[in-house]
């Protein structure tokens, strides 16, 4: 066998293994998505994709409900939902008393309603036949551990919660009113241009994975449509539902809105919260989880001070948050599934980090300087972008346009699509081992 044939014929031999692996991906994909539905609608304790059924339901008799939108493909948060499924026994004989409804799509989801953290892949709303709003639940703050955010303990005290809320409604209507959003342009996900190939259902007949539409493509497409029309994505787009880490607060997931520790020289710790406080209410809502305080958050202006009512002890204190213009800039959205396409947009495809001290010095480069390491290179379509300019992985960005001072990818992001509009290109200093140069990398 020539050395050509042999090349040839390992090339035909990765690319059949590539091929069948994407096949058996695609097919586990179809597989989970189809065996949930069989799984769930076979558990009559479920009410499976629709919810005006369990709101007929749920107003017969007289329960709040509880609606848990999934993502059934992605691996995130797939443990903490099977317990919720099955009903672990810590929440079993809570959740008997909701009618429970499994929403497994975004397609011909209602905005107006379903106004939530989108890049959850796991999330809960906790509400009243009316569609009055007792509270929300799901919070994640990285990739993989999804106890880190969300435990059993806080997702039964959270039921607990709506449950007496249910109990007290309607007298208690109007504490509830700020838990529903202000009413969206677009009503379902399938108005966005970019999502308008979506029908309003999964298409169970055929390739019912490529027929789903997912929840983090709303925001995607939110994003995009602004992006297409020139114009800068606003603070609450970029950094949206900041965790309380944002202001200072560290909260145990065990809790309902328990203040694990304050971190100092921040809003939190000059507002006067402290750890073990209880968080009652903020900003005038009351709260059963950490998914609320990030609603009050992300619903807050750029300036503003929101009271805050906290449980110390035995008693019941007033304190107040004053945020100052931009706090939402201390977020980290690197995390999220939709800065993958903010990725697209800002550097071409490109994922960067932040050189640690300790890198820098090995470096030897400054610690208050730009040192973004390109740890991913795209390589298809407009993720190619930054390829095609020529970065590669390994790089070093260490200045761009006027900026030179140090920056998390996140600030990176938003330093580019803020500053920038699509067509821009911003030169960038970059260093490839022991050498200079610069690149311009495209904004699209």
């Amino acid at each position: 066998m020539t050395r050509r044939f042999a090349a040839l014929a390992a090339c035909v031999a990765l690319a059949f293994v590539l091929a069948s692996e994407k096949a058996a991906s695609a097919q586990d994909r179809e597989t989970k998505v189809r065996g949930d539905r069989e799984r769930v609608e076979a558990d009559e304790r479920w009410i499976y994709n629709d919810l005006p059924r369990a709101m007929d339901v749920a107003l017969d008799e007289d329960k709040p409900l509880l609606v848990v939108l999934r993502c059934i493909p992605c691996e995130a948060c797939s443990r903490f939902d099977e317990l919720v499924v099955l009903r672990d026994e810590r929440i079993q004989k809570l959740m008997d008393r909701f009618v429970c409804v499994r929403i497994v799509q975004a397609n011909g989801l209602d905005l107006d309603l379903f106004q939530f953290d989108y890049d959850q892949s796991f999330h809960a709303l906790l509400m009243n036949a009316d569609q009055t709003i007792y509270g929300r639940f799901g919070t994640r703050s990285e990739h993989h551990d999804e106890f880190q955010d969300m435990t059993m303990e806080g997702f039964a005290l959270a039921l607990e919660g709506a449950l007496t809320l249910h109990a007290d409604y309607p007298e208690n209507r109007h504490l509830l009113a700020a838990k529903r959003g202000e009413p969206r342009d677009i009503k379902t996900p399938e108005e966005y241009p970019s999502l308008a190939e979506y029908g309003p259902e999964l298409d169970y007949e055929g390739d019912v994975v490529r027929s789903c539409l997912h929840c983090h493509q709303v925001r995607d497409a939110e994003r995009r449509m602004l992006r297409e029309a020139g114009r800068p994505l606003p603070d609450q787009m970029l950094y949206p539902y900041p965790l309380p880490t944002v202001v200072g607060l560290r909260m145990d997931p065990r809790g309902r809105a328990t203040i694990a520790s304050v971190d100092v020289d921040t809003p939190a710790a000059a507002a006067g919260f402290q750890e073990r406080d209880e968080l009652l209410g903020l900003g005038g809502q009351p709260l059963l989880s950490i998914a609320d305080i990030q609603w009050v958050l992300h619903n807050a202006g750029d300036e503003v001070s929101l009271a805050a009512v906290v449980r110390r002890g035995l008693s019941e204190v007033t304190l107040r948050l004053e945020l100052a213009p931009g706090w939402r800039r201390r977020s980290d959205i690197s995390w999220r599934p939709t800065t993958w396409d903010l990725r697209r947009m800002g550097t071409g495809g490109l994922v960067l980090k932040d050189l640690s001290d300790e890198e820098r010095r090995e470096r030897e480069l400054p610690l208050d300087g730009m040192a973004l390491l390109v740890t991913h290179v795209g390589q298809y379509n407009e993720h190619a972008a930054a390829k095609n300019a020529g970065f590669e992985k390994g790089d070093v960005i260490v200045a761009a346009g006027e900026r030179s001072e140090r920056l998390r990818e996140t600030d990176f992001l938003a330093f580019a699509l803020t500053e920038h509009r699509p067509g821009d290109r911003v030169r960038c200093a970059i260093l490839r081992g022991e050498r200079r140069m610069t690149l311009e990398l495209p904004m699209q």
